[in-house]
């Protein structure tokens, strides 16, 4: 999406807004990273408070694609940190939309990688890796599916059902 605000491609297809095809998450995400345009296909995961898949998943290769965790929307912990983001840049990942808290925010910040989260916690989350991967997940009022795709700029969070092209 190169170039290309959330908010021209929210004007350019009021037809896929409509038959929801694109949806955008409710604004309660804060941004963190260098990287404050990101996009890519979406991974899905389903965790509370524990953080060892996400720590699985940017282990992996991540062909530009963006890890979306559903976190429960806990306040309560951080299941994301800094050197799982410092891995996801390093193993390509676009970016990082957690339903949760991140930790180590200096270091996230560092990276050259797209994050948002919902605040930040020091205490660090459980290990004992439960949770459920490549399953539809929803945060921010929106029902996210595994293969589809988000868009993200400073303006906020688009998903939609294929790639774009704009």
């Amino acid at each position: 999406m190169a170039l290309v605000t959330t908010a021209e491609v929210c004007d350019a297809n009021p037809q896929l807004i409509v038959s929801g095809e694109l949806r955008a998450l409710e604004p309660i995400f804060q941004i963190y990273g260098r990287r404050q345009v990101f996009s890519g296909p979406i991974v899905t995961l389903k965790v509370f408070e524990d953080n060892v898949l996400v720590r699985e998943f940017l282990e992996e290769k991540g062909n530009g694609r963006v890890l979306v965790v559903d976190g429960g929307r806990s306040l309560r912990c951080a299941i994301l940190g800094g050197n799982p983001v410092v891995q996801a840049q390093n193993n390509g990942w676009a970016g990082i939309v957690v339903n949760g808290c991140v930790r180590d925010v200096d270091e996230i910040n560092g990276c050259d990688i797209g994050v948002r989260a919902l605040a930040s916690h020091p205490m660090k989350a459980n290990k004992k890796g439960i949770g459920e991967k490549h399953v539809p997940i929803t945060i921010a009022g929106t029902r996210i599916s595994d293969g589809e795709w988000l868009y993200a700029d400073t303006d906020g969070i688009l998903i939609s059902q294929t790639e774009l092209s704009v």
